[in-house]
């Protein structure tokens, strides 16, 4: 969702091989990160709670759009070879902060017991519990973790590089372990499922597999060739369907973030979607304003939700009108902002 793309400069060696340049692939970054933000909307859109089989069916379609978000961050990263630490936190944190306001004030004016003690309120903004802005804690907490990773490397080539690329493996395993045994852990405790939920949600090395991949991927794989791509996509069908039954019916750790199933299905999305390079001028708008999107497209949602009749129609119309309202009400909101604000007031506003 981030719209910081960082392109290699003339006398920075970039860390892979890989086989187009950093500048090369913004078109292609924005595409992927317009179609993610589009599937973000697309599962705010659907009725809840999901009982019916086609509606957990197409969440479990729009499900990867939070790794692909992290793998472009990881692959970008990799790419240029460092991490603008800086840089990433002040282009998500102002943002956030703005749009958490806005947030707390929907919420306070729905909610008249609502809690506001100063702690609760930091808790609140520290964990991104509003809305659904845990991903602004999943990113600055995957920014902090390859920034780590990346400083652990050093400078010196190819020492640098095997050993970033062992840390990356090592953060990916580490990532599944905590997926798989967060839960489990968590419930011998009494932990409940509402409070799993909300942890799972900010498993952080469970997120920051899929920002290692992204930066593996740029490291090491050549996705060009035509036999891979189909092998991927077949690939990827299968993690799909085993991760649409595993939830539909309930089969052991069937989760919507964290669980193995869920891991098979995003990264092989993921991989899948950068192979096959899309490229759309309008996707690549949408994406280049992703994160402005992402803040402001959840208030569209709320207000259909708690204001208007929508409920009334059945879950497919429900849908469909809400998906179709709330992505031209975002897209005329980043165009309107893009076109009336300052550049300073874009940048605050995530636009």
């Amino acid at each position: 969702m981030m719209t910081i793309v960082e392109r290699l400069s003339a006398g920075t060696p970039p860390l892979s091989v890989a086989h187009a340049s950093a500048r090369s692939r913004d078109g292609v970054v924005d595409a992927m990160r317009g179609i993610a933000i589009l599937m973000v909307i697309g599962i705010h859109s659907l009725p809840q709670p999901l009982d019916a089989v086609w509606a957990k069916s197409l969440d479990a379609v729009l499900r990867p759009c939070v790794p692909v978000f992290l793998f472009v961050s990881g692959y970008l990263t990799a790419l240029s070879g460092r991490v603008p630490l800086a840089k990433r936190l002040k282009a998500a944190l102002i943002p956030y902060l703005i749009a958490f306001a806005a947030a707390y004030g929907y919420m306070a004016l729905h909610n008249p017991a609502m809690d506001h003690r100063i702690g609760t309120t930091l808790a609140r903004f520290t964990l991104g519990y509003v809305f659904v802005y845990y991903y602004v804690f999943v990113y600055v907490c995957c920014t902090l973790g390859l920034w780590l990773v990346f400083a652990a490397g050093g400078t010196r080539e190819p020492e640098s590089r095997k050993r970033i690329a062992t840390l990356l493996i090592l953060a990916i395993g580490c990532g599944l372990i905590a997926g798989s045994y967060l839960d489990p852990a968590m419930s011998r405790f009494g932990a409940s499922d509402a409070l799993l939920d909300e942890v799972r949600m900010r498993d952080i090395p469970f997120w920051f597999s899929f920002v290692a991949l992204g930066a593996l991927t740029a490291m090491f794989a050549d996705l060009t060739d035509q036999n891979i791509r189909r092998a991927l996509l077949g690939a990827m069908l299968a993690a799909y369907l085993l991760y649409a039954v595993v939830r539909i019916l309930g089969l052991g750790d069937a989760a919507t973030y964290d669980s193995m199933a869920f891991f098979c299905y995003a990264a092989l999305f993921c991989v899948s979607l950068f192979a096959f390079q899309p490229s759309s001028a309008l996707l690549g708008w949408i994406g280049s304003g992703s994160y402005f999107i992402y803040l402001w497209h959840i208030f569209v949602i709320m207000a259909l939700r708690d204001h208007t009749w929508l409920r009334q129609l059945g879950g497919v119309a429900n849908f469909a009108i809400a998906f179709g309202l709330t992505a031209l009400v975002s897209g005329a909101a980043l165009l309107a902002v893009r076109q009336l604000a300052s550049p300073r007031l874009c940048r605050w506003l995530g636009a």
